[in-house]
């Protein structure tokens, strides 16, 4: 029987302390050093941190003296009130437009000048938010000559008409004919008050008036309605007085209307076969192989003699094409009355491959002593394919006429801007290959030096017409002094940046060095750009030297 009770002896209990490692037997102590870096084999391959390459760091440059950034996505569009270019309205991707003063006062110094310099400013508040499309607005303008009204139109199909005698721009009426509105053209001229032409998805051109008093329950009012592009219709023009409208498409056809019936009174009809049984005074299309631009027809503008029209297109190609006179007074009446009107956007477009000394040519219009166009145009050059040129590579996205000098300006997709004389068979004077670095022009339009009312980011929506008078009427407030500001261009571009241009070149201004020898005076940034979703889409000038922008990146910034 085994003794339960019995105690074993104490020296074979085990103990506590036996359990433990003696410090003594430790063949190395390692101190506690948790940021011990790790050692690596001499065998194994491992990268040295390379500390030779500084980090790379982002500048941004803004000259802006204020800006507006209640849209929350980007500004497709802009216009400016006729009367009071400081006026702005905004239309952008949030189905929004917005209406804000940009009548802010010019720093007298820089900010590192102030006693208590700030690293931010406020926006600009709104005036007016103007509500009720359901997609995004593409098209807006301010109706001539008194800017009674704004209208907007959008990707919704919806043309909407806002009163302007009260701040709060209430909605008189609104409209949906059409399933995407392109572009709002308003009338130059004062005998066509609150007239305006509109361009649609669909191909068809309408022309409309408001006019509330002749009917209150229907004040817009459908004067003509055209169907004969058979693809979108992206751009239009007015002749300076007013009575004809020029319009292309991406079929590639030109066709000119006679909204008013002006024309057909004057015994002036359709020289072709090709205006549509007679609904155009003059059409030409692709089945012309001396006339076809093959996949399309982006950018139109008018003379300032009214006597002939230049379209743009895929590659980079122009034509030139005569237009009907109605009579020798008509346009010279138009051409002092327009001067009321104020200022508003020049040409739209798209452009092509390099011919030198402006491509191919055709012949071109006879010229007055001044060189510029003059009445030897009648109705039997109507139609006739003048000049065809090809000095770029890509789509001309813009073209603009001087209203003082025998220049057209033509702004490509390849980045570059185009000066041809129009005086002399549009032999190509200039040509900035690297005017916006690359990237797209938007816009150019004469008048760097003052106003211009209403324009969209779509160069579709220029109307060179409506810039020839404002800038006169501009150049004739600030006085003969000023005659420099003639040959003034400005030009904006996906690089976001707004350039300001001297015809003449040579004027030693900002920029890289090529620019500076191409007539570059000067050039205003803020805008991302740079392909990053911050180009700028469209500008408005205004009666003083200050441009307000149209931003992809949703802001709208004032230079000056």
């Amino acid at each position: 029987m085994v003794d339960l009770n019995s105690n074993h002896d104490a020296d074979d209990a085990p103990s506590d302390d036996e359990a433990l490692l003696d410090p003594s037997e430790a063949a190395e102590i390692v101190p506690d050093d948790p940021d011990h870096p790790m050692d690596f084999d001499d065998n194994e391959d491992h990268e040295e941190p390379d500390n030779t390459h500084e980090q790379e760091e982002i500048q941004l440059q803004n000259d802006s003296l204020a800006h507006f950034d209640h849209h929350t996505d980007s500004i497709f569009c802009i216009a400016n009130h006729p009367l009071t270019p400081t006026i702005i309205a905004t239309g952008g991707g949030d189905d929004t437009t917005y209406i804000f003063s940009a009548d802010v006062p010019s720093p007298v110094l820089p900010k590192s000048y102030e006693s208590s310099p700030t690293t931010s400013r406020s926006s600009i508040p709104p005036i007016a938010k103007l509500t009720g499309h359901t997609d995004s607005i593409n098209a807006l303008a301010y109706t001539l000559p008194h800017g009674t009204y704004l209208l907007t139109g959008g990707l919704d199909g919806q043309l909407r008409v806002h009163s302007t005698a009260d701040p709060s721009y209430p909605l008189l009426t609104s409209t949906a004919e059409v399933p995407e509105i392109n572009f709002l053209l308003p009338n130059p001229h004062p005998s066509h008050p609150d007239t305006f032409a509109l361009g649609a998805s669909d191909g068809s051109v309408w022309v409309y008036s408001i006019d509330p008093a002749s009917d209150p329950s229907n004040p817009l009012q459908v004067l003509q309605a055209y169907y004969l592009h058979t693809e979108s219709c992206t751009a239009g023009a007015w002749t300076p007085d007013g009575k004809l409208l020029a319009t292309v498409s991406e079929d590639g056809s030109l066709y000119v209307w006679d909204p008013f019936g002006e024309a057909a009174a004057a015994g002036v009809t359709s020289p072709s076969s090709s205006g549509g049984g007679g609904q155009a005074l003059v059409g030409l299309t692709s089945a012309d192989q001396r006339f076809a631009v093959e996949d399309g027809l982006f950018s139109v503008a008018v003379a300032p003699s009214g006597t002939f029209v230049a379209v743009g297109g895929a590659h980079g190609m122009i034509r030139i094409v005569g237009l009907p006179r109605l009579s020798s007074s008509s346009l010279s009446s138009s051409s002092s009355s327009a001067t009321i009107t104020s200022s508003q956007k020049g040409g739209g477009g798209g452009g092509a491959a390099g011919k030198t000394k402006g491509g191919r040519q055709t012949g071109g219009p006879k010229t007055n002593s001044g060189g510029t166009p003059g009445s030897s145009s009648s109705a039997g050059q109507a139609g006739v394919i003048l000049a065809s040129l090809q000095a770029q590579t890509e789509s001309i996205e813009t073209l603009s006429f001087s209203p003082h000098h025998s220049l057209l300006a033509a702004g490509s997709v390849d980045g570059s801007i185009c000066l041809f004389d129009t005086a002399h068979r549009f032999v190509l004077r200039r040509h900035v290959k690297e005017a916006h670095e690359g990237f797209a022009v938007v816009k150019v339009a004469f008048g760097g030096g003052g106003a211009s009312p209403s324009a969209s980011a779509s160069a579709s929506t220029s109307s060179t017409a409506v810039t020839a008078a404002a800038t006169s009427s501009q150049q004739q407030q600030q006085g003969s002094g000023n005659a420099d500001a003639a040959w003034l261009l400005m030009s904006c571009g996906m690089d976001g940046v707004v350039r300001k241009w001297d015809c003449r070149g040579g004027a030693g201004g900002s920029g890289g060095q090529q620019q500076q020898q191409q007539g570059l005076v000067k050039e205003w940034r803020g805008h991302r750009g740079e392909g990053e979703g911050g180009g700028v889409l469209g500008f408005v000038m205004m009666g003083d030297g200050r441009v307000a922008t149209a931003g992809d990146d949703g802001v709208s910034l004032v230079f000056g």
